[in-house]
């Protein structure tokens, strides 16, 4: 679990650890910090292709060599970062970090999906991102520390360290969970059409692009907090990762809440009140934002509550979607990594396009969420011509 957990915290921690550097990284290659905020919504679209290619590879030669493979590339990006000139070059690196840590993101999920299903897939998930919590709550204090001693150059030099990390561990202790007789063979014809089975289930479809919407929605805080809270309110870098990592604290104990629930009430009810509070905290935080009402304090309790959500949205629509579609989990995680990397790397960019300040990052929030809500609100017919009454 801790190793899963470790695979699947590695894209956040490539960005946490990195955005207390972004002004740095602003000053340093001369640039503006709207073509900063690229090499973070760059990543997350080189994850979502990244995802499509990798996902069917997993279905067809199994979920480890995917992680190694992908591992190493990962640590090779990173190191050419350290000595990358210029802020174009920077963007394209992290597209590629981002396509190769897909391998890690996508065969975690399908490992899952291997061995659990429904309600138990819901609940392991929940508890990964307990894991996955750790990401906000320390990536951006190493990266506040590092910035210390070095430049924002250093972070990748740890990043690299610690995907070698990884890449051992997994070739020691991570075991094949998708044995030969189970994986799908074929093609170019066979991966299409897993994808086509796949986009034609409106089921599976609206659970896959509600978490991307949801990853819109932290990432849109992600890349704009920096410059909101350290340029706009004057926060130091450690000040700065403390609330960070405050704010983390809010995803890991309302995804420990949720595992604790999926015993007791459908995914799919959950999903639902979540949704709907996270948009009740994101029009609360616009108004405090374009008002100034409450102040920075006010500002930062309607962050907490907005992204404490995030801790429910994503297990429970995933653990549904996945348990559609469990003889291509591979392909299925990649299409569910996919829209939230997709998604969340086309939308989070518009805080910077609209100004880069407390409103634009509470505006992009606010439209992410209720994108959500509509999609949920337009799939629930589909989902009760399923059968799925008992859920819903």
């Amino acid at each position: 679990m801790l190793l899963l957990g470790a695979l699947t915290a590695l894209p956040a921690f490539t960005v946490d650890m990195y955005l207390p550097a972004l002004p740095d990284v602003t000053s340093d290659l001369a640039t503006t910090p709207a073509l900063a905020q690229l090499t973070v919504s760059g990543m997350l679209i080189g994850g979502a292709v990244g995802q499509l290619v990798i996902g069917p590879l997993s279905d067809r030669y199994g979920r480890r060599a995917p992680v190694v493979v992908g591992l190493v590339l990962q640590v090779l990006t990173s190191l050419a970062c350290i000595v990358v000139p210029s802020i174009g070059g920077l963007v394209a690196l992290r597209v590629l970090q981002g396509f190769f840590n897909a391998a890690s993101q996508v065969s975690a999920l399908a490992v899952i999906r291997d061995r659990f299903t429904g309600s138990e897939a819901a609940r392991i998930l929940s508890r990964l991102m307990l894991v996955i919590g750790l990401a906000p709550l320390l990536a951006p204090t190493i990266g506040s520390a590092v910035l210390g001693f070095g430049t924002w150059r250093w972070v990748f030099g740890l990043l690299a360290i610690m995907g070698a990390v990884l890449a051992a561990i997994v070739l020691r202790w991570m075991p094949e969970s998708l044995p030969a007789e189970r994986r799908r063979p074929g093609g170019t014809r066979s991966v299409l059409g897993g994808y086509r089975s796949l986009l034609r289930d409106r089921h599976f479809v609206a659970l896959a692009v509600i978490p991307g919407l949801g990853q819109a929605v932290l990432m849109s805080y992600v890349v704009g907090s920096p410059f909101v809270l350290q340029e706009g309110y004057g926060l130091t870098h450690t000040q700065f990762s403390l609330l960070f990592a405050a704010n983390g604290i809010g995803l890991v104990v309302s995804a420990q809440v949720n595992a604790s629930l999926v015993r007791r009430v459908a995914p799919i009810r959950l999903l639902r009140t979540a949704i709907v509070l996270q948009a009740f905290f994101a029009l609360v935080l616009f108004v405090i934002a374009l008002t100034g009402g409450g102040g920075i304090l006010g500002l930062l309790a309607a962050l907490w509550l907005v992204l404490a959500m995030q801790g429910m949205i994503p297990a429970n629509a995933s653990a549904l979607a996945l348990s559609r579609h469990g003889e291509i989990a591979g392909t299925a995680a990649a299409v569910i990594g996919a829209f939230q990397s997709g998604i969340a790397g086309s939308i989070s960019p518009l805080v910077g396009a609209l100004g880069g300040d407390a409103v634009a990052m509470a505006t992009v929030m606010l439209g992410a969420v209720l994108l959500a809500i509509l999609v949920l609100a337009t799939a629930t017919p589909a989902f009760r011509r399923g059968g799925w009454h008992a859920e819903l």
